[in-house]
């Protein structure tokens, strides 16, 4: 049996811009748009070496048993909230991740949720729909200060807005850089910053970056934003700030496991605006990353072709 790519998990928002991207020389690709469970890789990726994953979870232990699978082509930045890389690396199975892709559009999502929070938009819409007329107070963003935790290029792209609406930019990274700003330690930016905003990749060293400490010294009634991975905060610790009003809002894209319950207590905060990991989902993101995934796919045939 000749070897197969497989799109494993191509949902109905991706599937146009796969077919507007695709070019006809590109190897042939299987496109999966079914629903499925973890137990059915196996089956699904029989006889596959290349897989294209768009955020579904790859066990190590199930993707053990598909014997032919050789690379996943995972669509994003952070495939270690979904798999185990170094793991898949150790059996044979190598991750190739997609840099940089959605940065003005991952930024632009956490510059929606900061000014949902601000003006609390959610709970107002939620109120009116349940016939409720209630008028909230919110925070005016112009003059407050903004602390940037992570200036990659999504960080980068949050400079650029935040002071282009008139705020001030705060800004901490694991390494200095002096184009932003003077290097300012993580505790100072916290105690300071009126909205703080995360934009770090996920490792060994960031996982509960955002724990129970760090979140006591935010300045009570700040807003903090993630959209960049659950993982970096202590989501009981979150919660426990948001209840007694030490942090005044949130605004979620991303969590610790995803989807997020209906009834984890983050998604019963009246406080808290959720959006459903989707920072990166529009079309001009989505067809940057589809067109590099399938870069890297021609590469990866082009290369299993050769002698």
């Amino acid at each position: 049996m000749s070897a197969r790519i497989v799109f494993l998990d191509c949902n109905d928002q991706l599937r146009p811009v796969f077919d507007a991207v695709a070019r006809a020389d590109d190897p042939p690709i299987h496109v999966n748009s079914t629903p499925f469970a973890s137990d059915d890789l196996p089956r699904l990726l029989h006889g596959c070496d290349i897989c294209i994953d768009d955020h579904s979870y790859m066990p190590s232990e199930i993707v053990a048993r598909c014997g032919d699978l050789r690379h996943i082509v995972f669509l994003g930045t952070g495939p270690q909230s979904y798999m185990d890389v170094e793991a898949l690396r150790r059996q044979g199975v190598t991750v190739h991740a997609i840099k940089g892709y959605g940065d003005t559009a991952v930024a632009e999502h956490a510059v929606a949720l900061m000014f949902a929070c601000a003006r609390d938009l959610a709970r107002m819409d939620r109120n009116i729909r349940s016939g409720a007329w209630r008028p909230r107070e919110g925070v005016q963003l112009k003059g407050k200060r903004l602390g940037i935790v992570g200036l990659g290029g999504i960080g980068a792209e949050m400079v650029r807005i935040a002071r282009g609406i008139g705020m001030e930019v705060l800004a901490w990274n694991r390494t200095p850089r002096p184009d932003v700003g003077p290097p300012m330690a993580i505790e100072d930016l916290l105690k300071t910053a009126d909205v703080v905003s995360l934009h770090l990749a996920l490792s060994e060293e960031t996982k509960g970056f955002l724990d129970g400490a760090r979140l006591a010294m935010m300045k009570r009634g700040a807003i903090l934003i993630n959209t960049a991975r659950g993982a970096l905060v202590d989501e009981k610790a979150l919660a426990d700030a948001l209840n007694d009003g030490h942090i005044a809002r949130a605004g979620l894209d991303v969590f610790a496991l995803e989807p997020l319950r209906a009834d984890h207590p983050l998604a019963k905060l009246d406080n808290v605006t959720l959006s459903a990991h989707s920072g990166f989902r529009t079309y001009e993101a989505s067809a940057t990353l589809l067109g590099r995934a399938l870069d890297i796919v021609r590469r990866l045939a082009a290369q299993r072709s050769s002698p």
